[in-house]
């Protein structure tokens, strides 16, 4: 259960949000094992002239940029899959946005399972449901 909330310096395109959404989608479930019917994902653009990086503005510089932060259940992933993950969508990131800065920034918080869930339960009583009596 997975939400993504993906951040692109570029000029809005429905287009460019699917392309990210899908390669969103496809690593979350293919690298982190998250269950699609269950992964969040929010597409947000930013225009260039409001986002700096070295006190530059990306419109002036001709670079583009992204910032991923994505929230799953702690203790379901390994280092070793998140690091690969990281990997995976930042070279896909980059081949969606010609001109990538490498100051584009992939956060996985990794969230206690007692505090948060969705459909109004928690995390953790999906696991504790889940477990044989």
């Amino acid at each position: 259960m997975p939400y993504l909330h993906l951040r692109l310096a570029a000029e809005a395109s429905d287009t460019l949000a699917e392309r990210t959404s899908a390669v969103l989608l496809e690593h979350t479930t293919a690298l982190l094992g998250k269950k699609p019917e269950a992964t969040s994902i929010t597409v947000e653009f930013v225009d260039p002239r409001r986002w700096r990086i070295d006190g530059t503005r990306l419109a002036d510089s001709g670079r583009r940029a992204f910032q991923l932060d994505v929230k799953i259940t702690d203790g379901t992933n390994t280092k070793a899959q998140k690091a690969a993950y990281l990997r995976r969508v930042f070279d896909d990131m980059a081949a969606l946005l010609p001109g990538l800065d490498p100051a584009s920034y992939i956060v996985i918080d990794d969230v206690r399972a007692d505090a948060w869930g969705f459909g109004g339960r928690t995390q953790e009583a999906r696991f504790i449901d889940s477990q044989p009596l």
